[in-house]
């Protein structure tokens, strides 16, 4: 049974930092891209970062482009989002989401809040 786990998030001043981590059991996430997603109730889920299996490769939309960073922890078999300068419209819950080929797998998520 595959399960992924996020944690990191939390309340965090406008400007300020945090860094999510994605670990997961029965996968190796080196095998997998994986992608960060925001998701606020309502509205559509908006990736925020992915990272190849390598960890060669990135991708960021325009709105996180410079402040958010995606790596690969292989010692603690993790995925980490480094996120600074946060603004409020970065507010949510984030997801990590392992995938390859018909295999995607999702965790939890983890809040994160953004608000003086």
């Amino acid at each position: 049974q595959v399960q992924v786990v996020e944690s990191g998030g939390g309340l965090v001043q406008p400007g300020g930092s945090l860094r999510l981590s994605c670990t997961a059991s029965g996968i190796r996430l080196d095998d997998y891209f994986v992608n960060w997603y925001r998701i606020i109730p309502d509205e559509q889920r908006l990736r925020v970062a992915t990272i190849s299996g390598s960890g060669t490769d990135t991708y960021y939309p325009d709105s996180t482009k410079g402040r958010f960073t995606v790596s690969r922890d292989s010692a603690k078999s993790a995925v980490t989002l480094q996120m600074n300068n946060l603004k409020p419209e970065d507010a949510g819950i984030y997801f990590c989401n392992p995938y390859r080929g018909n295999s995607n797998y999702w965790g939890q998520g983890t809040q994160v809040t953004v608000s003086s």
